[in-house]
């Protein structure tokens, strides 16, 4: 029993020296995703491992992992230059204008390592780590491309809108190699100080076929190559701050003079188009009444010149109806008098007799008294009777006689 607990302790032991010993010299090795493995075997042949996985290394190799992209960063004030993410902190990086002000630049650039193996290990045996080649080798570079763009332009001209060219510029010299330039002294006038002064051109020189003129890359001799690149903070100095901030009060007033000028002249245009309305107005206006006041006359005149016809026509009318009533008057005369002529006016006179003869026969009829004495003398008949008669008579024969009244046809 004793000797097989022996036999076990140590069998225990032997498997964990055995362990730890091909953990030593263990032929395999693991290469993460997103990096890449440098190998150096025992016999000093390298290799690289690119795809992710388990690998023969060899026995007592020695291996370090490289990441596939690697990034620059300058965000913070201080650096920090330890490997978090597969980027590096370099810390704010300081450029300086063509104008001779500075500016702090906030950025990342990120650079993808070579891919052919060969570059690869030439790479890592230049540098040994990710820290080496970032501080030795793309950091410098990327301060270079930073300060040859920001010496194309002056504070001004990027605040002005320069911002997109400088990174192009900045990107452009990333991935070709860094322009050489050549500076040229200009005088120039400035408009805020009312004084000359003396600047510092600087420009890209070019070869016959128009191409810029670079130095060579520091990054092309190992296959690394530019991913991407931005630039998001431009930090000027404070002297730069306070010229921008008095050429911008300077072109605000100008724009706000400009803008009360214009306003002058369009209040003045718009007076003046108002003016010429009113006076459009006032002249539609008489002619409106002059028209109305002609058509008026006109119609006065035509409506007198209607009523002279109508007149006209209506005197014309009554000389004719007058004329006509004259004319049948006198013919009605004319037939009165030939009739009369003719009858000797019988008919009037018949008339009037027998109102004559009426009246004095309503007076007798209405007589009370007596006509004949009560008690005649005498012998003779009929005497009352005769007396009346012979009143009647009388009276008949008078009205003949006043009225001419012959009873005797002609």
């Amino acid at each position: 029993m004793i000797k097989n607990y022996k036999k076990t302790i140590i069998l225990g032991i032997a498997l964990i020296f055995a362990f730890i010993l091909f953990s030593i010299v263990n032929p395999f090795s693991w290469n993460d995703a997103g990096n890449r493995t440098v190998v150096e075997r025992a016999d000093g042949t390298q290799i690289v491992q690119f795809a992710p996985g388990v690998f023969y290394a060899g026995f007592f190799s020695k291996e370090k992992e490289w990441p596939n992209q690697i990034s620059v960063v300058y965000q913070d004030s201080t650096p920090n230059y330890e490997l978090a993410d597969n980027g590096i902190e370099i810390g704010q990086i300081s450029v300086r204008f063509n104008d001779a002000t500075t500016s702090s630049i906030k950025g990342i650039t990120q650079y993808i390592l070579p891919q052919d193996e060969k570059e690869m290990i030439a790479l890592h045996n230049a540098h040994r780590a990710p820290l080496s080649l970032v501080t030795k080798r793309l950091a410098p570079y990327t301060k270079e491309c930073l300060q040859s763009s920001a010496q194309l332009m002056s504070s001004e001209m990027h605040y002005g809108g320069g911002r997109a060219q400088m990174a192009q510029d900045f990107g452009d010299q990333l991935k070709e190699g860094v322009y050489l330039l050549s500076v040229q002294e200009k005088i120039v006038y400035d408009s805020l100080e009312k004084e000359n002064k003396r600047i510092y051109e600087t420009k890209i020189q070019y070869d016959a076929a128009k191409v810029p003129k670079r130095k060579v890359s520091s990054i092309k001799e190992y296959g690394i190559t530019v991913a991407d690149a931005a630039i998001t903070d431009v930090d000027y100095e404070e002297k730069v701050d306070m010229m921008l901030s008095k050429k911008i009060d300077a072109a605000t007033k100008a724009s706000v003079s400009k803008q009360e000028l214009m306003t002058a002249q369009q209040q003045a245009l718009t007076a003046k188009a108002k003016g010429e309305q009113a006076l459009v107005e006032i002249e539609y206006t008489q002619k409106q009444e002059q028209t109305r006041q002609v058509v008026e006359a006109q119609t006065k005149v035509l409506i007198a010149e209607q009523d002279k016809v109508q007149q006209k026509i209506a005197y014309e009318g009554a000389v004719l109806e007058a004329k006509k009533i004259k004319e049948l008057a006198d013919a009605e005369a004319y037939s009165k008098a030939r009739v009369m002529q003719a009858d000797g006016a019988l008919d009037k006179k018949l008339n009037a007799y027998i109102e004559v003869q009426k009246s004095w026969a309503n007076a007798f009829a209405q007589y009370q008294g007596q006509v004949a004495p009560t008690y005649m003398m005498g012998g003779g008949t009929g005497g009352g009777y005769n007396a009346a008669h012979n009143f009647m008579e009388i009276m008949t024969m008078k009205a003949a006689k006043d009225l001419n009244l012959q009873m005797q046809n002609k």
